[in-house]
């Protein structure tokens, strides 16, 4: 399970990387072969995946190739694990929240 954690928010950097002002293809060279050695990929696919990314350079324009193997490793993954990577809690756990509200608290 933390192997999965760790390969979350990997793809989380990943796509914050991609989406924010600072599109630094170092940070998303980083973030792929990360998330390839966490998932232990054979050398055949790390191989696939760098020439990717020495194509994305050339090319200026991130490669589809990449986009999909790390919308796939995030599709993998345990929904719990993408939910805790992304800060995001259980619906359960918030209404238990709001259900220990009272209004002598307010």
């Amino acid at each position: 399970m933390g192997g999965e954690i760790y390969q979350a928010q990997v793809i989380r950097n990943f796509f914050d990387t991609i989406t924010g002002t600072d599109r630094n293809l170092t940070r998303i060279y980083m973030c792929v072969i990360s998330l390839a050695k966490l998932r232990m990929e054979p050398p055949e696919k790390m191989t696939a995946l760098v020439d990717q990314l020495k194509k994305s350079k050339m090319q200026k324009e991130l490669s589809v190739d990449i986009l999909d193997y790390m919308c796939d490793a995030a599709n993998s993954l345990e929904i719990n694990t993408i939910q805790t990577a992304f800060g995001v809690r259980d619906i359960q756990q918030v209404a238990q929240d709001f259900s220990g509200v009272s209004l002598d608290s307010l």
